[in-house]
């Protein structure tokens, strides 16, 4: 059974240089509170995996203010201009990969596969230092899988087994997140007991939760 932890007690599980997936699309299915508190915390030389930064006060966008992120791979940053700053400054070592490409490869990581081949980027500055592989006539990269020390994810609901519901878009990246990496943090609306979810409405087996959290109740 996962351990129920208050927010601050759940991000002390978050070391300096850790590698960290983070949950959510342009802040929907963003766990807030567990970065609002990580950002007051003061961790550093974090290497950050997610869709994309957010916006300025507000997700991720609190990590990269707070000057605690090193290294991002993403998707894209434009809606928070201080990424693009820090990267532009040297001050944030920025990979873009292309949305589907970084949604497989955080699959591959969860499913103990090494990588993934796709057309995706061949020929532009996407491929540049990547293995090109083809087959039958057609040429594709291979992009390595990702894990992760630690994933942060939200969800709506969870029972005390650590079994996962989540509303309509706010699950996104997260059930792939789960099961990409060492230590999994999922901040949740409500714990309920053990049989008062619907087996049909799990999505993330409680197998794959080490801690929940419980934060602020949202309409996401």
């Amino acid at each position: 059974m996962p351990k129920v932890l208050s927010v601050p007690e759940a991000v002390r599980q978050v070391m300096d240089g850790s590698t960290v997936m983070i949950g959510g699309f342009l802040s929907c299915g963003t766990p807030h509170e567990l970065l609002a508190e990580l950002a007051h915390r003061g961790v550093r030389n974090l290497t950050v995996i997610a869709n994309d930064t957010g916006v300025q006060g507000d997700g991720i966008g609190l990590l990269i203010s707070a000057d605690a992120v090193t290294n991002l791979i993403t998707s894209h940053i434009g809606t928070n201009p201080e990424t693009g700053r820090r990267m532009i400054a040297g001050q944030l070592n920025v990979e873009l990969v292309p949305q589907g490409t970084l949604v497989e490869r955080i699959r591959c990581g969860g499913a103990g596969l090494g990588g993934v081949l796709t057309p995706t980027g061949v020929g532009t500055i996407v491929a540049e230092g990547k293995e090109e592989i083809t087959l039958n006539g057609r040429t594709y990269l291979l992009e390595t899988a990702l894990r992760a020390d630690v994933a942060l994810i939200k969800a709506w609901k969870a029972d005390r087994r650590g079994n996962l519901v989540y509303r309509k878009s706010a699950r996104n990246f997260n059930p792939i997140m789960a099961m990409a990496a060492d230590l999994v943090i999922a901040e949740v609306e409500e714990i309920v007991e053990v049989g008062e979810i619907d087996p049909d409405q799990v999505v993330t087996p409680g197998i794959f939760i080490d801690v929940l959290t419980r934060g602020v109740k949202t309409d996401e």
